[in-house]
This record gives C-alpha cells, structure tokens and sequence, in this order.
C-alpha cells in the first residue's frame, strides 16, 4: 500500500529504513513533505521515495499516513487536514499524543492509531508501542500490525500504561547504549581493540535479547544461568549490585515517567 509521511525527521527515516530494508514497502510506494524541501528532497533521494511539497499531495498519494511531527506542531498542522484524511489509515508516532487528544484534531470519521517506536526499527528489530484504544475498523489494524510488524515487535498497552512503556522502549536504546559503550570501554581497558570491544558487547546485547524473547525465561534466572558458585561472573554481578546497577535503572525511569506527569 502506497504510505505518506508527514514530516521526515529522523524517527520517521528510521521507520521508513526499516520498512524498505524489511521489503515490506519499496521507496516509490512512499510520499513524505516536511519543512526544508531542499532537506527533505535529499532524504527522499537516500530512500528513493517522493518528497511533496504540500501535505494534501502526500495524503492525496497514500493509503496509509504517519504523521511524524514534533508534538508541537501536530494540532497546527493536522487540524486543517482532517477532512482530506477520510478514508486513509492514520498512525501517529507524535510523543504524548493519544487516542483523546486526536478526537480533538481529527473528530470522529478519521480511523487512527497512536504509536511510540523506537529506533531499533531501522534495522528491523524496534518496539512500536501502541495504544490499544483505536478508531481502525478490524482490516485496517490488520494491515497497520502487518507493515509495522515487518520492523519489530507490535505491542499494545492500555492508555494509561503508554508513557511507561513508551520510557522502557523508547528511551531504553539510549541506556543500552550506555551500557554497551561502557563494557566495551572495559574491554579496551583489558587490551581489546575497540571496534571488537564494543561488537563483542553489541552481539552480546543483541544474543541476550532474542534470549529472552525466544525462552521467555525470567531474566534473574538467565543470570544465574552464567553465574557458576564462587566464579567469576558473580563477582562481577555484586560489583554491580554494590554500584547500584539497579536502582540507577529504575531512577533514571522515575526521572522520565516524574516529569511527564
């Protein structure tokens, strides 16, 4: 299905990365407008896709739109085009946006979905959040799940659960990252190479992941998988408890979840 962007910052390109990665939309299925048309050009080359000038000429083109603005920006912008949007499916990705809020801007005859990915998407192994309150008829969500199945996990939450999750997965690559760029920095502390530390550590993060995913095995018994009695991992592991690994985990979520409220 022919899918419009409007707005192609960088959440959107790494939506639209995944999907044309995953093959799930090729580049010519997708039209995208945005601020700077000389920026979004360029970015419509890298994906071969058609930047528009106009938000109506992306709607006009599309089956499905993603509105992909700063949070800002989406009741200027959306309000005006709310009737051309009759007929499409919706998805929203736009942060603190919800089923209510759209009511608003949209009224009742447009069919939408609000949603919170991450940027894994890009390569095909995100999160999309989704709020299980929905205007999508049963067809509509099918093709909705599908396509943004293609680039990771669909998992919808209940409203109020939307912030929560959208902290744990959303904000979660850039704690990950943190992680990662820590233990490679280990490692290169010990004598690695960089580049091999930080793969080391990436592959380990990736392995452990699709670990649980496959297992569903609680992750306090993955750990004691790795723990042998008086051996080294544990002694690692108290070193982080002693740290308080945890407890800057769960803080750094308060932080986030404490200021959305």
């Amino acid at each position: 299905m022919k899918t419009g962007f409007i707005g192609l910052g960088s959440m959107a390109q790494a939506i639209l990365e995944g999907f044309i990665k995953g093959g799930a939309l090729e580049g010519r299925q997708v039209y995208a407008s945005g601020g700077s048309y000389e920026r979004l050009e360029k970015n419509c080359r890298r994906f071969g896709c058609n930047p528009c000038r106009t938000n109506e000429e992306v709607i006009g083109n599309s089956d499905i739109v993603i509105i992909a603005l700063k949070a800002h920006m989406v009741e200027e912008v959306m309000k005006p085009l709310a009737k051309a949007l009759k007929g499409k499916i919706v998805v929203s990705i736009a942060a603190g946006y919800t089923f209510d809020t759209y009511r608003d801007i949209l009224g009742t005859e447009v069919h939408y979905i609000c949603t919170i990915p991450n940027t894994p998407v890009s390569v095909g192994e995100g999160v999309t959040v989704c709020e299980d309150r929905h205007s999508l008829d049963g067809q509509e969500y099918d093709v909705f799940y599908r396509l943004f199945s293609s680039i990771g996990v669909v998992t919808p939450v209940e409203t109020h659960l939307v912030g929560a999750a959208g902290t744990v997965a959303g904000c979660g690559p850039a704690f990950a990252s943190m992680f990662l760029e820590a233990l490679g920095d280990a490692g290169v502390k010990y004598g690695l190479p960089r580049r091999t530390a930080y793969e080391l550590a990436a592959q380990m993060l990736c392995g452990t992941g699709k670990l649980y995913m496959e297992k569903r095995q609680h992750p306090g018994e993955m750990k004691d998988a790795v723990c042998s009695p008086g051996g080294t991992t544990i002694r690692g592991v108290a070193a982080l408890e002693r740290a308080g690994l945890r407890d800057a985990v769960i803080s750094a979520v308060d932080e986030i979840e404490g200021g959305n409220v």
